[in-house]
């Protein structure tokens, strides 16, 4: 009688587990696939980028020229070697990198028009056109107005040079280390530009001066150097640069010990 009831339990269960491994390994296969098509994320990528820029190379090269001119004073090569050592030195003792892995924090969005605009200025009166300046001095012979212009040239190429360098991918240097360069180099630059204007108001129309108008542009170029760097200096990087970036370095310094 038994026969006419149905199959046994053994009949019954082996079906269901052919079942549940099939399912099993469905659900493996789709797994696998979903690995398979989630899409790889490619590793970050500093926003300081290298050493080497495109603008840390022209700087060089504007370095190396006025080196090899023999325009630039001892003084201002021991500066510029003066500041690298230093440069490591605080970054070292005072302010060391509280975060090595991670990209360094920004003050200011380097993005923002303002700041774009600000230091298109600066680079084109500090930059730009003494660079014009000094080319055309060696063609008219003014050999005062080039020797005056180039010490504040050089140091403001190095700045440049020495900013790429601090804000490496491999050096990682902090915001305060970072913040140093300019306000070192414009500090020292405003010497020079103090030495060029003198230089310039008294010129006279002589025989290494150059023309009547060169003497006019020079006096007007140094004044404006003059101005904007110790707005720069005074008006920017003192009152308000320097205390954002060491409040942002403490700030951190602090939430990373309250964790």
């Amino acid at each position: 009688m038994s026969g006419g009831v149905g199959p046994t339990g053994c009949d019954i269960s082996l079906p269901k587990e052919q079942e549940l491994s099939f399912k099993e390994q469905q659900d493996q296969q789709q797994s696998l696939l979903k690995n398979l098509n989630k899409p790889t994320t490619p590793p970050q990528q500093h926003k300081v980028g290298t050493i080497l820029s495109f603008n840390q190379l022209n700087s060089l090269a504007v370095v190396i020229v006025l080196s090899a001119s023999g325009l630039v004073s001892p003084e201002d090569f021991a500066f510029v070697f003066f500041s690298l050592i230093y440069l490591h030195f605080i970054a070292k003792v005072a302010f060391p990198s509280l975060h090595p892995s991670r990209d360094p924090q920004e003050v200011f969005n380097p993005q923002n028009k303002l700041i774009q605009l600000y230091t298109l200025i600066g680079a084109t009166i500090g930059l730009f056109i003494p660079i014009a300046y000094i080319f055309e001095g060696v063609f008219e012979g003014d050999k005062e107005g080039i020797k005056a212009a180039a010490p504040h040239v050089f140091l403001l190429a190095s700045q440049v040079f020495m900013e790429g360098v601090a804000s490496s991918s491999s050096q990682r240097f902090s915001a305060p280390v970072r913040a140093f360069v300019p306000a070192f180099y414009n500090a020292r630059r405003i010497f020079t530009i103090v030495d060029w204007l003198r230089s310039e108001v008294y010129k006279i129309d002589g025989e290494h001066s150059g023309s009547a108008w060169r003497i006019h542009v020079g006096r007007a170029l140094a004044m404006a150097n003059m101005a904007y760097w110790s707005f720069n200096l005074f008006g920017f990087l003192l009152p308000v640069f320097l205390p954002k970036v060491l409040k942002l370095y403490y700030s951190s310094e602090y939430n990373d010990k309250d964790r």
